[in-house]
């Protein structure tokens, strides 16, 4: 299925780069280590020449991933928890942001899936045209527009630009489009699994990315939506959508908004059984599927209707896909 198929099927249960509508939550199993039932895809690859600037060292070891809180949605394949072993990676401090990925452009004349198709996906609070360039727009989720002319370069269509949001993440890009400027830069999209690792900054079964409670002394440590989804942002945290990436306090590793803010391409295929389908020693997925993993949710996170800003959440979305709130951050072998 193309990201065509996906605006222009009607009903469209797969989202652009957004949450799925919340689910009961998760009866889960219990806690046990995974094992192996069919093969996995092979590790990701460095190409280029290997570059570790940026990046901070994650150190080897066993974690737990997974929910371990009974918030998950079924459909996610978020459980059963289980512990991971994961070897030493290194990961970018910040997901790469829209400066950085007009160097690489400049570079290599990189021409991205939404600018060849001619759209992209805005949310319609962000979205300020006179309708007249929406070509499509889903029944089952009415905010997001399908805008001519949205790109990396102008994330709310043809009359926005990234000017003043240099330190931003870029989004509107596509898996294969983070592919690329990996393999400009000399590092590789994380694993499902580095992620969450890296994630989780060294606290054990923790919620979030800074701990268990959302909201620490009062203070909000992450971009997500705030007010009534998805008609009334009260921007509450400061931000109505992407805020420069270090506009947050980082986690334990020293990395910067794991949560909320955009949503990030991992390496991985999704498939709902990945936690019992695979084992527990550096996990990287099936060999093939139909949608690739997005960790980390986005400022349309909201809990009435996605909480997936939570570590251990997941969701995916078609490698063609691009939308307002999906960019990536880079990692590399240790």
């Amino acid at each position: 299925m193309s990201r065509d198929d996906v605006w222009h099927r009607g009903g469209m249960e797969e989202t652009p780069s957004c949450c799925a509508a919340p689910s009961p939550a998760a009866q889960l199993p219990d806690l046990t280590y995974a094992t192996t039932t069919r093969g996995p895809a092979e590790r990701p690859r460095t190409t280029g020449t290997p570059s570790t600037k940026g990046q901070v060292l994650v150190p080897a070891g066993e974690f737990w991933m997974g929910d371990t809180h009974d918030e998950a949605y079924p459909g996610d394949g978020e459980g059963p928890a289980r512990v991971v072993q994961v070897d030493a990676f290194r990961i970018d401090v910040t997901a790469v942001t829209n400066q950085a990925f007009a160097a690489f452009v400049k570079a290599t004349g990189h021409v991205t899936t939404a600018e060849r198709e001619g759209y992209s996906a805005v949310f319609h609070l962000a979205y300020d045209g006179d309708g007249s360039d929406v070509v499509g727009r889903p029944e089952a989720t009415p905010w997001w527009l399908a805008v001519t002319g949205a790109s990396w370069r102008h994330p709310e269509g043809r009359a926005s630009d990234v000017t003043k949001r240099q330190n931003h993440p870029v989004v509107h890009v596509s898996y294969d489009d983070a592919l690329a400027y990996c393999a400009w830069a000399g590092k590789r999209l994380p694993t499902e699994a580095e992620w969450e690792k890296a994630a989780r900054g060294g606290l054990d079964r923790a919620r979030f990315a800074w701990g268990d409670e959302l909201r620490p002394r009062g203070r909000w440590p992450v971009n997500i939506f705030t007010g009534t989804f998805p008609t009334v942002n009260t921007a509450e945290n400061g931000y109505a959508t992407t805020a420069p990436v270090k506009a947050f306090a980082p986690n334990g590793y020293g990395l910067f908004q794991m949560s909320g803010n955009a949503w990030e391409w991992c390496a991985d295929w999704f498939a709902v059984d990945t936690a019992t389908a695979f084992g527990p020693d550096n996990p990287t997925g099936p060999d093939a599927g139909e949608t690739r993993v997005m960790r980390g949710g986005s400022y349309l996170c909201h809990d009435s209707y996605c909480h997936r800003y939570r570590v251990a959440a997941r969701s995916s979305s078609y490698p063609d896909s691009t939308s307002g709130n999906l960019g990536f951050r880079c990692a590399n072998d240790a």
